[in-house]
């Protein structure tokens, strides 16, 4: 089945001298295929060099752009929840506005949802300044993952439904195909053209990002594993650290008792590790609670739905 309307959702931040020339080529995909109604939607971000300006003076002649505005640069994640929130059709497409993606090549995506999957993902062709992180930070959702995809920081395109169920928190957007394959829905991929950077400067640069980077890999493979079942993390954790407590703590006292050789830091080594075990079954709990609220909560969201 064709989907005949979607929306295009364009994520911006100081992108101004790139807004004219993506609405270009956007016009140029509506163009070519009549057989889709394409709806925009522009968020900027909290710009400071007049791209909701530049956004807004085009969409007062184009009927089918719309544009929204963060007070604050809120991230893109925030930016895409923005743009989802104004969307109109079933399907979704989260686009760059730096043009280093062809909206041209926007359909071979769709494609792809026609014949039935759920999400998909470009692949990037083309020289890539980045390519060395983005290889491992790739390789590694693979393998935590477990994706049928080469990237996940390239265009997507996906069904409405998508964005309605995965949980997006800030920076979360590089993470959809691991969330959504997580929730049962299929994914795919196409490759895509990657082209150099049509004006201004990469927003994701520095080698603070790769922290960052590695950090939200651990949380999204922490919620996506152990917060389904939490009791199995902290419950093991707990017996190693009782186990070791209550071994380090017979070896305290068959040394004081028989050898008549005392040594404090060992006790206190013994308490540390009993209360530490204790503490890690006592959150086990509390996350086994938390799990089943946000559960409960999920099936009254979908109810209202």
């Amino acid at each position: 089945m064709v989907s005949k309307k979607g929306t295009i959702i364009v994520p911006g931040y100081n992108e101004k001298p790139n807004i004219k020339p993506l609405v270009e080529e956007i016009k140029r995909l509506r163009a070519k295929d009549r057989k889709r109604d394409y709806h925009v939607v522009i968020v900027d971000d909290g710009s400071s060099d007049g791209t909701y300006e530049e956004a807004t003076k085009l969409s007062k002649k184009l009927k089918w752009l719309d544009v929204e505005k963060h007070r604050a640069n809120l991230g893109k994640t925030e930016a895409i929840v923005t743009g989802f929130l104004a969307s109109k059709g079933d399907v979704i497409v989260i686009l760059d506005a730096d043009l280093q993606y062809d909206p041209l090549e926007i359909p071979l995506l769709l494609e792809k949802i026609d014949q039935g999957y759920d999400i998909v993902s470009g692949w990037k062709q083309g020289r890539y300044r980045k390519r060395f992180v983005s290889t491992i930070y790739n390789n590694l959702s693979r393998m935590l993952f477990r994706i049928p995809v080469h990237d996940q920081n390239a265009i997507k395109a996906m069904k409405r439904e998508v964005l309605e169920e995965i949980p997006l928190r800030k920076d979360w957007h590089r993470y959809m195909v691991a969330l959504a394959v997580d929730r049962g829905f299929k994914a795919t991929e196409v490759k895509v053209t990657l082209r150099e950077r049509y004006a201004g400067e990469s927003k994701y640069s520095g080698k603070g990002r790769i922290f960052v980077g590695v950090m939200d890999l651990l949380s999204v493979k922490f919620l996506l594993t152990f917060m389904k079942k939490p009791m199995l993390l902290f419950g093991n954790m707990g017996i190693v650290s009782l186990g070791l407590g209550f071994l380090v703590g017979i070896y305290t006292v068959v040394m004081r008792v028989f050898f008549h050789h005392g040594y404090r830091p060992l006790l206190y080594l013994t308490m540390l590790l009993i209360l530490a075990g204790l503490l890690l079954f006592a959150m086990g709990f509390l996350a086994e609670v938390i799990t089943t609220l946000l559960e409960r909560m999920e099936r009254i969201e979908k109810r209202l739905k």
